[in-house]
């Protein structure tokens, strides 16, 4: 095994030792031991873990941001890695392309004393979109670690997602509209005939649209950007409407409702996911057995749209409510899989962990094991919804 001092690590990575030591103080990069004499010595298996450092800090991504994806650093993690950089490298140098036209034809109107507002606009969005690429990958990557621990570790064989299709009655739609459909993970195992139906499958963000319409790649459903605040299509237009999970994102639920009310026919029903206050309480309890200050969701959703409340606030749009609850449990013994989910929610827990990220994976590890599994209570349900005429 080959080993480097820092200035000889630096060098052959063509940065300055003053890196190395600042993120081996940021616990970022540690090196593989220390010396008797108190030299600090690097090994070829760290070059991994610098190269995914020096490529996410050029893709955009802060040190803090940084910190978690460097948990797992063997070489199957460093094979995906290089995977999600070549994607995001991809989608990088799509946006400058686009920036590059844009630039020209902005400069060739101005060389004529023209200028076309149109492209001064696109301009400032290609500017922003740059930020949209490293959020989308946020967005994405946290969905995915919230989905898998609930698929591995549920106790109802029945999952989450076959679940919630099973509640529908697909015989009474031929129209239907998912708001806020994620990854579109809902409709991975769908088993029902999609001829002669309009399914359109929609999200605020444009990236998870892009997401859901490469992980379907199934030209049976219509993928849509859609602001849930002011649905484009008409009056009356669907069957039936699908919210999992999304409502309590809603700056403004009261408008959100009353568009999907509108665009549902007289006798449409909407399909709408949510949770309570004692959903994974567990977890909560756990983090903050290691710093009180870590909150996992900066809002209590449940408190702006949940079991507990929702039956009142769906009664204002529609006639008949009805609650159906899904039976489950998580027993959690992965603690790399828990500590993903941890740091995929809403909260301020990357910031308050960020450089102990050490010593809080050795926590969870002493907690989580597979001789003493983490049991996780599980509360969330289906509201099933039934039009009124609003007067």
């Amino acid at each position: 095994m080959r080993k480097y001092t820092t200035g000889k690590f630096a060098q052959m990575a063509n940065v300055t030792a003053r890196t190395i030591r600042y993120y081996d103080k940021c616990q970022l990069l540690k090196p593989n031991y220390i010396g008797e004499n108190g030299y600090r010595y690097y090994v070829d298996a760290d070059l991994l873990k610098l190269q995914r450092i020096l490529l996410l800090k050029q893709l955009g991504f802060s040190l803090e941001e940084i910190s978690p994806i460097l948990m797992e650093n063997d070489f199957k993690s460093f094979q995906q890695s290089l995977l999600v950089q070549l994607k995001l490298v991809d989608k990088k140098i799509e946006h400058l392309i686009s920036l590059r036209n844009t630039l020209k034809n902005t400069t060739k109107f101005i060389e004529n004393n023209n200028i076309n507002w149109d492209y001064v606009i696109e301009l400032i969005q290609l500017i922003n979109n740059d930020k949209a690429i490293i959020e989308q990958y946020h967005n994405s990557t946290n969905l995915n670690a919230r989905i898998e621990l609930h698929e591995r570790f549920s106790t109802n064989k029945l999952k989450w997602f076959q679940w919630v299709l099973e509640q529908i009655d697909f015989k009474r739609i031929n129209r239907l509209l998912e708001v806020g459909c994620g990854n579109g993970k809902l409709w991975e195992q769908l088993t029902i005939d999609l001829r002669h139906r309009e399914i359109y499958l929609s999200d605020i963000s444009k990236g998870m649209v892009e997401d859901t319409k490469n992980n379907l790649n199934n030209s049976n459903f219509s993928y849509l950007v859609v602001d849930c605040a002011q649905i484009m299509f008409r009056d009356h237009f669907f069957d039936a409407v699908i919210g999992n999970h999304m409502l309590f994102y809603l700056e403004d639920i009261d408008q959100g409702l009353s568009e999907i009310h509108r665009v549902l026919n007289p006798f449409g029903e909407f399909y709408c996911t949510t949770y309570s206050s004692r959903h994974m309480w567990e977890l909560t309890e756990l983090v903050q057995k290691f710093d009180p200050k870590i909150k996992l969701s900066n809002t209590r959703l449940y408190e702006k749209f949940g079991l507990d409340n929702g039956k009142e606030i769906l009664e204002k749009y529609f006639e008949i409510v009805e609650l159906h609850h899904y039976d489950d449990k998580l027993i959690v013994d992965d603690p790399v899989m828990l500590i993903n989910y941890i740091l995929s929610c809403h909260g301020n827990q990357n910031e308050v962990i960020g450089r102990r990220m050490e010593e809080f994976k050795e926590f969870v590890q002493k907690r989580v094991n597979k001789n003493e599994p983490l049991v996780i209570t599980k509360d969330a349900g289906m509201f099933i919804c039934r039009k009124k005429i609003l007067k």
